[in-house]
């Protein structure tokens, strides 16, 4: 999926930075993927074999989820749960985010350590080399989901518009339980606005170090407003910056003015 053009207020004219930026946060897609592959290869092809002999067929679940505005995909994950959990599932939470308790009975018992260290989402991985998720962005939302919360909060889409649908992000920082629904997101559609005013492969590669850290102990989980800072503090910078250039540009135009008349 194709992140649509910026337009810079007052110009009229489309941001030729979007789309460099939107080839800077492809390319670390791609580059972390490939370069981490030695990796995540295996670890998925030993819990994929790990659910096949503890829980049995199938090893993998899939559902379709929303990853923007207009397009929706068959996502792949491991399965971590009893068979047809997802109809039990979005009859009881589809207002929420499908934030299911760690101790939920409906985890298979190598599903839960599975989930617990993130391992399931993994095989998400093709659908970032594909173009249709990111690493870092808004997570997917299924069907009743995402009804409930355009019902309950009006336009949520606007959390893709500059980016599509990702593995982790700025909630997953804070804990994915510890999170009312406005706080998710308020939280995901600041990381919107920070990749529309000026993308970051920094703050990209922090949050995604930090998910790895906070999911295997060695970091404590933020709170919502630290989350919210590392993006917030960006977004100030690039408009600062921004700021800058314009007055710049404005002086350097009078200067020219003044010296021809």
């Amino acid at each position: 999926m194709r992140v649509p053009p910026t337009r810079i207020p007052g110009t009229g004219s489309r941001l030729v930075i979007a789309r460099r930026y939107e080839l800077r946060k492809r390319l670390f897609d791609v580059v972390v993927i490939v370069l981490a592959a030695v990796a995540w290869v295996p670890v998925v092809a030993v819990a994929a074999l790990a659910v096949l002999v503890f829980s049995g067929r199938p090893i993998f679940y899939r559902s379709r989820r929303w990853v923007g505005p207009k397009a929706a995909i068959e996502m792949v994950k491991l399965r971590v749960m009893v068979p047809h959990a997802n109809k039990v599932l979005e009859s009881v939470d589809a207002g929420r985010f499908l934030n299911t308790p760690p101790d939920s009975p409906l985890y298979t018992g190598v599903g839960r350590i599975l989930d617990r260290l993130g391992i399931n989402e993994i095989p998400q991985f093709v659908h970032v080399l594909r173009g249709e998720m990111t690493i870092v962005g808004p997570r997917p939302l299924t069907d009743a989901v995402r009804d409930a919360l355009l019902e309950e909060h009006g336009q949520i889409d606007e959390r893709w518009d500059s980016t599509p649908a990702g593995l982790t992000g700025l909630p997953q920082l804070v804990g994915r339980i510890a999170l009312t629904d406005q706080q998710r997101l308020d939280l995901e559609s600041a990381y919107a606005r920070m990749v529309a005013d000026g993308y970051s492969i920094r703050t990209d590669f922090k949050i995604l170090l930090f998910t790895v850290l906070i999911t295997f102990g060695v970091k404590k989980p933020l709170a919502p407003e630290a989350a919210l800072d590392m993006v917030r503090g960006r977004r100030t910078r690039v408009r600062t910056l921004r700021t800058a250039r314009a007055h710049g540009y404005t002086a350097a135009a009078t200067a020219d003015t003044d010296a021809v008349a």
